[in-house]
């Protein structure tokens, strides 16, 4: 067991750097729900601090330390997100290497949570042009990108001729 840990280790570390290689679903699952984690709790942060961000400068001072630590923890936020983005990315491409098909695949569901984010920024600032629709459509399409992933790279083994 002393022998596989140290090789597992390396392994991990350079997991994300990179598309090239193959994981196991089990692999792909853990790393997934460790984003995911990340990405809820730093979320949490952002949901507390955003009201923040909102401020009448013409009722409340013009400097405001508490308005600077919301646009200040937003860019970290936005800096986290690209970076899980591309880790998520990485650690998909292996896993859609591994079961026989394109890597390539691993860029739908960072391009669906793009589309359906900017729709919903979008649709209420030019809601005559944009019905809501469109950010149900954007929605219902990334909502079947997350099962269509999960499924074909959570559920599934590897195939057998996955180079």
């Amino acid at each position: 067991m002393a022998l596989i840990a140290p090789a597992a280790s390396a392994r991990a570390n350079f997991l994300f750097r990179t598309d090239e290689g193959r994981i196991d679903a089990r692999t792909w699952r853990v790393c997934t729900a460790g984003f995911c984690l990340v990405l809820l709790g730093l979320t949490a942060v952002w949901l507390v601090l955003a009201p923040n961000a909102h401020r009448d400068i013409g009722s409340s001072p013009f400097f405001s330390v508490a308005t600077m630590a919301a646009y200040t923890y937003l860019l970290v936020y936005a800096f986290a997100i690209l970076l899980i983005g591309i880790c998520h990315y990485n650690l998909s491409a292996k896993r859609w290497r591994d079961r026989g098909k394109p890597a390539a695949l691993a860029a739908l569901l960072p391009l669906a949570v793009l589309f359906a984010g900017a729709a919903h920024w979008l649709q209420p600032r030019v809601a005559e042009d944009m019905s809501f629709g469109y950010v149900i459509a954007c929605d219902l399409l990334l909502a079947a990108i997350i099962v269509w992933n999960i499924v074909e790279l959570a559920a599934l083994p590897a195939a057998p001729n996955a180079e």
